[in-house]
């Protein structure tokens, strides 16, 4: 399940006055993925707008996408919220619709102890036998897991994994050795370190950037696997292209114009307060995804 890429899909949104979420295009996208090699989907992440996404929402679109994944991929649903309380609630609602595995982000605006997290995991992960992923985004949560926490959560039946979006390779360092040591796993979470981490072992990546160019990702997964080291060198500074038309906009709004105009899938823009981009903006991710044959 913790293994290769794994899409952290955006969630489409129709234009309209509620931007209300767009299931035709979510089918589009996850049919796109899945038929291009991804190993899993995941909602309701960083690029999946959770944070401005209300829960009766949260709950319609996995039901969605789980049956229009209909078990061909494993459906990693984010259930992280800032109380302990709304986690649980989010996480039973998720393992009931059939989800696979839950990531479960740190609480976010407040900077709780490590004995305050160490509560908050346990709680959820016991909440629920579905696997937990743990997931470390410091630079959005203001959180950072320390390794010796994650150590110890490492012990808890169901937490398996952490995806890590620190970019820290200290941290990813640390969070492989544990990785090697028990019954876990390190998905990387920072998409210009997917060959690093992949050296220390890390089974998977959730990478982004895999809306759009999903198969310079399959074909780095597969490479790295083969060690095949001067095509995996090629295809991660590949990413770079993409990376660099990423910082236009608020994320994921760039994300979700790259996948409109590469004709993937009608995925809207991102909710307020994200505004979409200019058309100077569409100009330049036009020529990014020429880079990668995905514009005339």
């Amino acid at each position: 399940m913790f293994e290769g890429i794994i899409t952290p899909i955006v969630t489409p949104f129709h234009r309209d006055a509620q931007e209300s979420i767009n299931y035709e295009a979510t089918k589009q996208l996850i049919d796109h993925l899945i038929e291009h090699g991804v190993k899993g989907i995941f909602i309701l992440g960083s690029n999946g707008e959770f944070h401005v996404i209300d829960e009766e929402e949260k709950v319609a679109f996995a039901k969605r996408v789980i049956e229009i994944v209909n078990k061909r991929v494993p459906v990693f649903v984010g259930t992280g919220c800032c109380s302990t309380r709304e986690t649980i609630r989010l996480s039973k609602k998720m393992e009931e619709l059939g989800a696979d595995a839950l990531s479960v982000i740190t609480p976010y605006f407040l900077k709780p102890t490590n004995a305050n997290l160490y509560a908050h995991y346990k709680a959820a992960a016991e909440s629920v036998n579905l696997p937990i992923v743990l997931y470390n985004i410091p630079k959005a949560t203001g959180c950072p897991l320390d390794p010796e926490l994650v150590n110890e959560l490492a012990d808890i039946e169901n937490i398996k994994a952490i995806k890590d979006s620190s970019g820290e390779e200290e941290r990813i360092q640390a969070y492989a050795k544990i990785a090697k040591e028990k019954d876990f796993k390190l998905l990387i979470g920072s998409d210009s370190k997917i060959s690093y981490a992949y050296e220390l072992g890390a089974s998977g990546a959730v990478a982004g950037t895999s809306n759009v160019i999903t198969d310079t990702l399959v074909a780095l997964d597969r490479a790295l696997r083969n060690k095949e080291q001067e095509s995996a060198e090629k295809l991660q500074k590949d990413i770079d292209v993409l990376r660099g038309v990423l910082k236009l906009g608020t994320v994921p709004s760039a994300m979700k114009r790259a996948v409109e105009l590469a004709g993937i899938a009608e995925v809207g823009p991102a909710r307020m307060p994200v505004e979409e981009l200019s058309k100077e903006d569409d100009e330049k991710i036009i020529e990014m995804l020429r880079y990668y044959g995905l514009a005339k």
